[in-house]
């Protein structure tokens, strides 16, 4: 089974470049769907985010505020707030990928995607194939995220602003795309990727 890692800054696209692969034959594991997941209760992974951070990130029904959480770990200030919650949060979301590959292998799945925000810093790319980074310019994600999230101008800076350098993606991964212009253009820098490693033919 070959397996593609999909990364990048957030708003760069890595949700549009997944949805590109799997219009070719690709099973793709959402590592944020996985994270949804495994924080609802009752969860191990919940507990101890509430061990760590208090019951203030809970809802009223006892379900994570990912507003509340994000809110005290992104920014400047917070970058070792932001390593605790990705070290508690990767070890359960790493081991139920690794359980899903399990089991698209055991189904004799011939391609899949691993769509990761933090796949490099979780350790995951050693579970791909090859890797390939999303990136785009600074503004571009801003307004991104701000659309998609609905969130202010300032929330969306310091989300932002707590993300690896494009220097991190270009050292790290296989293949770096530039994400600034329109989906035709991404899904063409994604075929060109996919017919160098002869994964498709020139015709998709």
């Amino acid at each position: 089974m070959t397996v593609v890692g999909i990364t990048g800054q957030s708003g760069a696209g890595k949700g549009e470049a997944s949805k590109i692969l799997t219009s070719l034959g690709f099973s793709v594991i959402d590592a944020d769907a996985v994270y949804h997941n495994v924080i609802f209760p009752p969860s191990k992974c919940l507990d101890e985010l509430v061990f760590h951070f208090g019951r203030g990130i809970l809802t009223a029904g006892g379900l994570l505020n990912r507003q509340t959480l994000s809110s005290m770990v992104f920014g400047e200030e917070n970058k070792e707030r932001l390593q605790l919650l990705n070290e508690i949060t990767h070890k359960h979301v790493c081991n139920e990928i690794r359980r899903l590959l399990s089991s698209f292998k055991a189904i004799g799945c011939e391609r899949a995607v691993i769509d990761a925000p933090l796949l490099i810093e979780a350790g995951l790319d050693r579970d791909c194939d090859f890797v390939i980074s999303i990136i785009a310019d600074r503004e571009t994600r801003i307004l991104r995220i701000m659309a998609r999230d609905s969130i202010t101008r300032e929330a969306a800076e310091r989300r932002v602003d707590s993300q690896k350098a494009v220097e991190f993606y270009t050292e790290f991964s296989d293949f770096t795309v530039e994400n600034n212009k329109d989906l035709s253009s991404l899904s063409k820098e994604i075929k060109k990727i996919l017919i160098s490693k002869d994964i498709i033919n020139g015709n998709g």
